[in-house]
């Protein structure tokens, strides 16, 4: 069996600063406090995540610093838990970046050259 080519990272600045435009997007959250930013997905199987390598920017979530570090560090949560809450993070994320796009020409042009949605 051949090995799959390695895949150069997507990085975007303008990406990155769209996941800070929403507030945190963790269940029951909602914290707009100034330190969401985007977290990576840290788990296999998202978005080029490999080892030594972190997951594409369009594979994140809107989070507050408070969650970001609880999803990092994970002491508090069985990594099943912190899988499931990222995901449900990373979903409502897309939902919340696309529905701001329909009013943002921007915003939907960006998120349109990364797949996220179509032009």
């Amino acid at each position: 069996m051949q090995p799959r080519p390695k895949t150069k990272p997507v990085r975007s600045d303008a990406l990155r600063k769209a996941y800070r435009m929403i507030p945190c997007q963790w269940e029951g959250c909602g914290r707009a406090d100034g330190t969401v930013c985007c977290a990576h997905s840290n788990f296999s199987g998202f978005g080029g995540k490999g080892m030594g390598r972190k997951a594409d920017d369009t594979c994140g979530a809107s989070l507050c610093h408070l969650h970001h570090m609880a999803l990092d560090q994970g002491k508090d949560m069985s990594y099943e838990e912190r899988r499931d809450g990222w995901i449900a993070a990373h979903h409502r994320t897309m939902e919340s970046l696309i529905a701001k796009s329909w009013d943002d020409w921007k915003l939907r042009q960006l998120l349109a050259r990364y797949g996220i949605t179509k032009p």
